[in-house]
């Protein structure tokens, strides 16, 4: 060696901690890389009307903030201007809709009420009937009433993740569980957790593409209390959390990794967009790529 250490091949503790480490992360990023080459995106998800149903669209635009055109546009406020969502309010699982964006109408349904089927913007007056409270709906075409506004691109999941999830728990299916973690995109990835690799160390973001449109993987998601109730009905899955729990750890792969597990009730990825590729479009179908792992 020219700085004059020691070339007997007695590598110190460190020294050989470090070298291990650092062909691990070479290694997981490897695997991302060449895994990525069959991935793509399966499945586009906007959700019109926040905390109600999905929408599936083919192709979706991507606006100003970074989220899918049409995603969040509207959202359900009280007399407080507080959201009603599924975090506050368990009554919103039992509302089905169906929106129509191209001409702004809806059509919701509910236990013990009549349908309703018509303007949007005149749906109000059903919602305050429901949840017995007054309650407007409110529009933001531009961005949306995205949850996390820093990371305001949309979340990402893999079909292997589903199933696994849904196998933790008994009379749930991946249509389940997806319906119940909501996420935006849904890439065609067999392997359990394969989206962990878009994500990386606090402070850095993991560089990704679907087909022309560049992202940012940002975070795991933490999870609020909307995944451990039935979509359908509200009810409390029992040991939902605990059991998810218990599961995510014992199943962590060494991709999933970073300093972002201050718990385990995480699940999903949080994007960001670059501002480089507002107004392009992603479409079912589209190749995904992972590219470098970089400062925020």
């Amino acid at each position: 060696m020219t700085d004059g250490s020691p070339t007997d091949g007695n590598t110190s503790a460190a020294e050989a901690e470090t070298t291990a480490a650092a062909a691990a992360a070479t290694d997981a990023e490897a695997g991302a890389t060449a895994g990525a080459a069959a991935v793509t995106l399966d499945r586009i998800a906007v959700y019109p009307v926040k905390s109600l149903d999905a929408e599936f669209v083919d192709a979706a635009d991507i606006v100003e903030n970074g989220g899918l055109r049409g995603d969040r546009e509207y959202a359900i406020f009280d007399e407080d201007g507080e959201y009603v969502n599924g975090k506050r309010e368990r009554a919103v699982h039992r509302i089905r809709s169906s929106v129509s964006l191209a001409d702004g109408t809806v059509e919701l349904s509910a236990p013990e009420m009549d349908d309703y089927d018509g303007p949007i913007a005149e749906a109000d007056g059903w919602l305050s009937a429901y949840f017995g409270y007054p309650v407007e709906l409110r529009r933001d075409p531009a961005g949306g009433f995205p949850d996390d506004t820093e990371a305001s691109g949309p979340t990402v999941i893999s079909t292997g993740t589903l199933d696994a999830v849904a196998s933790w728990f008994d009379g749930v299916d991946a249509d389940e569980m997806r319906r119940r973690l909501r996420p935006n995109l849904v890439f065609d990835a067999s392997e359990p957790f394969w989206e962990d690799h878009l994500f990386d160390r606090r402070g850095t973001v993991v560089e990704f593409s679907v087909g022309g449109v560049a992202f940012e993987g940002v975070n795991p998601c933490q999870r609020c209390v909307v995944p451990s109730r039935d979509p359908d009905t509200g009810a409390e899955t029992a040991d939902f959390r605990t059991t998810f729990m218990t599961k995510r750890r014992e199943t962590l792969p060494e991709w999933s990794g970073g300093d972002w597990f201050d718990h385990d009730f995480r699940l999903m990825v949080n994007t960001a967009v670059p501002e480089s590729s507002w107004g392009e479009t992603l479409s079912v179908g589209d190749a995904v790529t992972v590219g470098d792992i970089v400062p925020e």
